[in-house]
């Protein structure tokens, strides 16, 4: 008799805590996100290093803000610091956001043409964060130890 006055109570309690368990999961995959998730303009930062070539092997970082327009397509402009030279750059690219909120950047920097240096490609892996306001990423190019952060810029009326 006591067996059964615990199991009741016990599979009611565990049916009701993998009813409460499921549920948000089951919401947060209905969620998902797309290209239309990351759409405006953001503040980011890049820092980190260039390891090689030795050439330009050093420190980087760069602040600027990040436009986007919900349907994969990206500006940009920023100030670089690489080994403490500061470039100017003017960036435009494409991105493609996974229904779990990861992502990639195909950006195309371009140094002002007194450098020398034209136009290069850096490749992005993100991670959308903050119900589309902010993002994280990690430049994929061999040779770039290079983080970016990046939030929305919130306008107040």
């Amino acid at each position: 008799m006591k067996r059964t006055a615990i199991a009741k109570p016990l599979a009611i309690t565990v049916a009701t805590a993998l009813a409460l368990g499921i549920a948000p999961k089951a919401k947060a995959d209905g969620i998902g996100c797309s290209n239309a998730t990351l759409k405006g303009t953001f503040a980011f930062t890049s820092t980190g290093f260039i390891t090689a070539p030795p050439s330009i092997a050093g420190p980087v970082a760069e602040v600027g803000t990040q436009t986007f327009d919900g349907k994969g397509n990206t500006t940009a402009t920023a100030t670089l610091s690489s080994n403490g030279t500061i470039f100017q750059l003017t960036i435009t690219g494409t991105y493609t956001v996974k229904p779990d909120c990861t992502g990639t950047f195909e950006l195309h920097v371009t140094f002002p043409p007194a450098t020398g240096i034209g136009t290069i490609l850096v490749p992005v892996f993100f991670v959308i964060d903050g119900i589309g306001t902010e993002f994280q990423g990690i430049e994929t190019s061999p040779g770039d130890v290079i983080t970016r952060i990046g939030r929305r810029i919130l306008l107040l009326p």
